[in-house]
């Protein structure tokens, strides 16, 4: 199972490439592809299909003995996107000595440090002519070789880099790119990169959607290789948990989805967000396509669950100060149920009844997290994905440390955790 996890994060280094992987684990279990410009017609008991949105947010569906109005449905909400760094466009900038830097800009909010010298590649969606200007074609890519580094700057030029420098996103975050060794290659090094990663020429670029990737591999560490070492565990570990759940578990009166939702990092106010109405208009299609007209799924919603899983903050050895004095969740010790006065999270008193009894049930530890009351928190996807669909759900996630790092820190016995607590909620 964990090596399975290791091999998904590294063929994942952004949105686009994990929408494609699950996609590709997804047709392998039997689930069928459905464009959602199509009729939405021949729901049976037992069909599997997904849809996906942008080529970056998938769902899937399978559709249970029971009707949605009778049974509710079963909902593991996650996201597939990770802060990073974007390519702008016109990004090639010649300094002296020929050597070529890219222009970025930022995307989320990384812990900016880390991601200097370090080996970096590129990955993302590069969009192609296609026949029609309303059908460009898109192409995905991922170098999978050190590319790019972001080097810092030498200590004799900086004596208070040790005290904490404030970086600036404009000047300190460009990648070098390499040296200019023919004069053909001023303007075109990125293009040409493009060019033969993907086996076409500059003239069919249209666009790119490009960001910056670790291309250090994921890995275990420790005395007993109890802890994951990689970039995105926050929040590709939680899509993957939830993908091994829905695929490993059998047919059921309970119709189960699986929504892998991107831009959470920015907000999630986009078509493929979990602010996007895509999700509940996909719901009140199935209901609709069951026979049960819109009552249907207003009943539907009022049986169903959410799991909302997105990863929370593992208590850190050297910063104690920084968490709540009595709900601090540890690495290993299963499943983390996020709670905030402020409603920044979805769970209550009810929804973390129900998913601590699921873990119960599962035969794993469950935990409660809350911030330190002088700490700000964030949010996630359960409050943004209720203001569309009234939903009863909690929000959770394995603890890790590092969050937003280049690379993160998670438990192995933690993810085993939580795919056999998502196993048996969408068992239930």
């Amino acid at each position: 199972m964990i090596n399975r996890l290791l091999q998904f994060l590294d063929a994942s280094p952004v949105n686009f490439l994990a929408v494609r992987n699950i996609v590709a684990e997804l047709e392998q279990s039997g689930y069928t592809r459905f464009d959602a410009s199509e009729s939405l017609t021949d729901i049976q008991p037992g069909s599997k299909f997904f849809v996906t949105k942008n080529d970056s947010s998938v769902y899937a569906f399978r559709i249970g003995s029971k009707p949605l109005a009778e049974a509710g449905f079963r909902m593991i909400c996650a996201h597939c996107d990770s802060p990073t760094f974007r390519i702008k466009p016109n990004a090639e900038m010649l300094c002296e000595g020929g050597i070529v830097k890219l222009n970025t800009e930022v995307y989320g909010g990384p812990i900016m440090s880390t991601w200097f010298d370090r080996p970096l590649t590129l990955a993302g969606r590069v969009i192609t002519r296609g026949d029609s200007p309303m059908e460009p074609r898109t192409l995905l890519m991922h170098v999978r070789r050190p590319l790019l580094q972001i080097s810092n700057l030498a200590i004799h030029f900086n004596r208070q880099v040790n005290d904490g420098v404030k970086l600036s996103r404009q000047k300190d975050m460009l990648p070098l790119l390499g040296m200019v060794t023919d004069q053909l290659e001023k303007g075109n090094m990125l293009i040409g990169v493009i060019c033969d990663e993907l086996g076409i020429s500059k003239e069919e670029i249209l666009d790119f959607d490009l960001y910056l990737a670790d291309a250090t591999p994921a890995c275990l560490f420790g005395v007993h290789d109890e802890f994951i070492s990689s970039g995105r565990l926050d929040d590709l570990s939680m899509c993957y948990a939830g993908l091994e759940a829905l695929t490993g578990t059998p047919d059921g009166e309970v119709t189960s989805v699986l929504a892998i939702f991107d831009n959470e990092e920015t907000g999630s106010q986009t078509k493929q967000g979990a602010g996007s109405p895509f999700l509940s208009s996909l719901l009140r299609r199935i209901a609709l396509a069951q026979g049960g007209g819109e009552e249907a799924y207003w009943r539907s919603v009022e049986k169903a669950f959410m799991v909302s899983a997105d990863n929370a903050h593992a208590w850190h050895p050297n910063y104690s100060e920084k968490y709540d004095p009595t709900n601090h969740p540890v690495l290993g010790g299963g499943p983390v149920i996020k709670f905030n006065a402020a409603q920044k999270y979805a769970s209550d008193a009810v929804s973390a009844a129900v998913f601590s009894e699921i873990c119960r049930k599962a035969g794993v530890p469950c935990q409660r997290f809350v911030n330190h009351s002088d700490v700000a928190g964030g949010s996630t996807l359960g409050n943004i994905l209720a203001s569309s669909i009234p939903l009863r759900g909690v929000d959770m996630g394995n603890a890790i440390l590092a969050m937003h790092s280049c690379r993160e820190t998670g438990s192995v016995a933690d993810h085993e955790f939580c795919v056999k607590a998502f196993k048996t909620f969408l068992s239930e």
